[in-house]
């Protein structure tokens, strides 16, 4: 699941890369400051990706939700670049959709584990009630 992780989030820097600059660059903006403002967001968590994070993978999706809405838009809005936003859906989707099992597996593996809720809010009532009875 790492491996895919990495291989979506890397390809979606590629595809990125290659849509801003090349494939349909702004027609009235600078494409290389386009492409680096786009590319940006996607390089912040890259470091912690490679050496397999489980907290990098988890929080780089917030990241990865800024382009799921992009892709979602111009496959709503633009014909021209229906095509582009698929593709960018398509990685997008994987990235995150891997980040997640990634992040999970290695919670469990390093045994960190959210108590359910109702778990919490009962030690929660119970430190209340002998702190209430100590007074």
């Amino acid at each position: 699941m790492r491996k895919l992780s990495l291989a979506s989030n890397l390809g979606l820097i590629a595809w990125v890369a290659l849509w801003h600059a090349y494939l349909s660059p702004h027609p009235h903006l600078n494409a290389w400051a386009v492409t680096i403002g786009w590319l940006v967001p996607l390089l912040l968590p890259l470091p912690g990706l490679i050496k397999g994070k489980a907290f990098t993978h988890a929080w780089a999706n917030f990241i990865l939700m800024f382009y799921f809405l992009h892709a979602l838009t111009l496959i709503y809005v633009d014909e021209g670049e229906r095509w582009l936003a698929v593709a960018e859906l398509v990685l997008v989707s994987c990235a995150f959709w891997s980040n997640i099992v990634f992040a999970r597996w290695m919670g469990k593996a390093q045994g960190l584990k959210l108590p359910r809720l109702s778990q919490v809010e009962k030690e929660e009532k119970a430190r209340f009630e002998s702190a209430k009875g100590e007074e």
